[in-house]
């Protein structure tokens, strides 16, 4: 077996009185989906934020390729290669699609223009229509704001800016919530593209369809820790199902 691209060994995290992650293990190894489920309060918030930089653990060691990595920032985890897309999605609606993937990043011009702070934005588009197609993007206009673009190709975009960035690993959290039947058909191809592409994916839902479909693997968490974890062809959304409400108590590794 190959060395997981990233991994969580007993993470613990406390707010309080409330222990969010306890003793919590995770590993995902590159060109692979593995689906995170659990109940709300389970831990998978927690889980994710802690390995893309965003929130400090109490304990426990978190791996990159193999070796131990203080990931302490968001800018630490894009320098690795890593890059999350939230439910939010964290677009600014008044940018086009190109602005907002460059959005603190940007191109500038060669010369004295880019030292007065004008930007390249052909050059940002070139990239922003490359990354798009790369990944089957359907996105109506590269200079219409995105607040004036629906779900799908909002979600869409999101993707495919923390792809053109994430050399190694992308989590995505509910990507295909309060999306349509096509427009989640989209998202769904989508990931299996970013994967086809040798990036690891973390895909966080609470929809058993979706993840049976596009996942290769699912690790459960419950109160805290890592219960379970399934290869997806050897399992169904029953086997699922109980461990995330622990009436199957047994912890099967895949």
């Amino acid at each position: 077996m190959s060395t997981p691209i990233l991994e969580a060994r007993g993470l613990t995290r406390q707010f309080g009185q409330v222990t969010a992650l306890d003793g919590a293990d995770f590993d995902v190894h590159a060109g692979e989906v593995v689906a995170l489920i659990g109940d709300n309060g389970a831990g998978k918030s927690t889980l994710v934020k802690a390995l893309s930089g965003n929130l400090a653990v109490d304990s426990g060691e978190i791996l990159y390729e193999g070796h131990p990595q203080h990931i302490d920032t968001p800018m630490k985890a894009s320098e690795l290669g890593i890059e999350t897309v939230y439910q939010d999605l964290a677009l600014a609606p008044h940018l086009d699609p190109a602005q907002n993937m460059f959005l603190g990043r940007e191109l500038m011009r060669a010369g004295l223009a880019g030292k007065f702070g004008f930007m390249d934005n052909k050059a940002m588009r070139a990239e922003a229509r490359s990354s798009f197609d790369k990944l089957g993007a359907t996105v109506k206009s590269l200079t219409a704001p995105v607040g004036s673009m629906s779900g799908g190709q909002r979600q869409a975009i999101a993707i495919a800016r923390a792809v053109h960035w994430a050399s190694k690993v992308v989590f995505l959290d509910e990507p295909t919530a309060a999306l349509g039947v096509r427009q989640t058909a989209n998202v769904l191809d989508t990931i299996r593209r970013v994967r086809d592409h040798g990036v690891a994916v973390i895909f966080i839902s609470h929809s058993m369809p979706h993840v049976m479909e596009v996942a290769d693997r699912v690790q459960v968490l419950r109160l805290g820790k890592r219960v379970a974890t399934y290869n997806v062809s050897e399992t169904s959304m029953e086997q699922l199902v109980g461990a995330m409400t622990g009436v199957k108590e047994e912890v099967k590794s895949a």
